[in-house]
């Protein structure tokens, strides 16, 4: 219990530095701190209340865990956790203290773009008929799957997701009835997209996405609110749109499995088991340091991420199946099972290099998150497009240095696709001479808050 008070500690030390933060980098260390929350303290305090006996088709309790005991083995697990989140919360209250100092930031200079919303329109259309052919096809990956059945669809589903936040951010029609329409179509769609790839990812998104329209608009009470009430409201209406798809004897036993549980709970154990941080700091404890990858490796395949597996000419290295099949695989029976897992920075390196690689990764993901925040204030419509899809992914919640890597290798496509297409959306525009303003953009908001303060009203 003591390595639990310490985690809360360090993630409410986050909390109380992101509110002297301005901009948007508030937005993501409040929503890191609420992610790990969900893994390293909720399902901690689950386990610890009820206690569940092991079974097949329930993530929740851990074996390994329960053989030790849960309270000395998720003391045991979360060791390595509290040293990295102590560090992350040191550099988030450095950062604090420095941007405090810092002129507030302008608004993003490609928002005044008049071609910015016709390209996020199209974009977003081609993303939906991606979307469309893969559920028609049947070949729609899955959260965990180690490949998906079709890449060209899948890479161009990533379109969808990316011009959907950048429409929720950017889309500022003069009109409140029609921005509100707007940010309530993308939100709709991606919980629906949610349910289908069975995915918490989209909807974190999508609301990530609504918390960076107000952080640079200026936030209001009624904006506080209900970004916080988009956030429950996709966390608890998970389990129910997970509901439409299963069959009656997939309910049945999942009614089962649940039942070991106190009925407050069960709402919320379908999002619950998808927040498994605190499986993968267990497997980093039994497997301990070393013996996995050598920095060199590291390395290489970090680089070797960020290009094409077309222009490699061979298969790139998936850090997720690695993880499952060689440090998982360490301590559970992997042997018939083929998946992709979240490893988490601080786990990663653990595995990696001991506390040091718990220090690396930790300085790696804020390094990552500041790149983010930047990128959204780029004049230059690819570096943008990168920073939405950062925000539309998990990278800086469950993502160590080789797992980000490989989402920065896909988004790096996406981002080059999306430029070519906003070259064609500007061609076209030109040559039918189409000069007036989208109606879903008006000039940009400029913030009117004193530097990190809150307008309430």
């Amino acid at each position: 219990m003591s390595e639990l008070a310490a985690v809360a500690g360090a993630l409410l030390t986050l909390v109380v530095a992101a509110a002297w933060i301005p901009g948007v980098v508030r937005v993501f260390v409040i929503a890191q701190a609420a992610f790990w929350s969900l893994s390293y303290i909720a399902r901690p305090l689950v386990l610890l209340a009820v206690r569940p006996e092991p079974h097949y088709g329930d993530n929740v309790p851990d074996p390994r865990l329960a053989e030790l005991g849960y309270d000395r083995g998720i003391d045991l697990a979360l060791d390595h956790v509290v040293f990295g989140l102590w560090v992350y919360a040191a550099l988030v209250a450095a950062y604090a203290v420095w941007a405090r100092r810092r002129p507030p930031a302008a608004a993003p200079e490609l928002a005044a773009d008049p071609d910015l919303i016709p390209t996020l329109v199209t974009m977003y259309a081609l993303g939906l008929l991606g979307r469309a052919a893969s559920v028609a096809t049947g070949s729609v990956g899955s959260a965990g799957d180690v490949t998906s059945a079709n890449p060209i669809l899948s890479f161009v589903s990533i379109l969808a997701t990316v011009a959907a936040l950048g429409l929720i951010v950017f889309a500022r029609p003069a009109r409140r009835e029609i921005a509100a329409l707007v940010v309530g179509a993308m939100l709709a769609g991606e919980l629906l997209w949610t349910a289908v790839v069975e995915s918490k990812t989209p909807i974190m998104g999508a609301a990530m996405a609504v918390a960076i329209r107000f952080a640079i608009g200026g936030w209001t009470r009624a904006k506080a609110f209900g970004v916080a009430g988009i956030g429950v409201l996709g966390i608890g209406g998970f389990g129910w749109l997970q509901s439409f798809k299963t069959t009656d004897l997939a309910k049945a036993e999942a009614a089962l499995i649940d039942s070991d549980y106190p009925p407050a709970m069960r709402p919320f154990l379908s999002i619950l088991r998808r927040f498994d941080l605190l499986e993968a700091a267990t497997d980093a404890y039994f497997h301990g340091p070393g013996h996995w990858l050598t920095p060199g490796e590291v390395l290489h395949n970090a680089a070797f991420s960020l290009v094409p597996a077309q222009l490699l000419g061979t298969e790139k290295f998936q850090s997720g199946t690695a993880w499952a099949q060689d440090v998982r695989g360490a301590s559970v029976d992997m042997s018939t099972v083929s998946v992709s897992l979240a490893e988490g920075n601080l786990n990663e390196g653990y595995v990696l290099g001991g506390q040091t690689g718990v220090l690396i990764g930790a300085l790696f993901t804020f390094a990552l998150l500041l790149a983010w925040a930047r990128s959204l204030y780029s004049r230059m419509f690819p570096v943008v497009v990168l920073g939405l899809a950062v925000t539309g992914s998990s990278v800086l919640f469950e993502r160590g240095i080789l797992g980000s890597m490989e989402n920065l290798g896909k988004f790096l496509q996406a981002a080059v696709l999306a430029w070519l297409i906003h070259a064609a959306v500007v061609e076209v525009r030109r040559r039918f001479q189409v000069g007036a303003a989208s109606p879903l953009s008006v000039p940009p908001v400029v913030p009117v808050a004193k530097r990190g303060s809150w307008q309430w009203g």
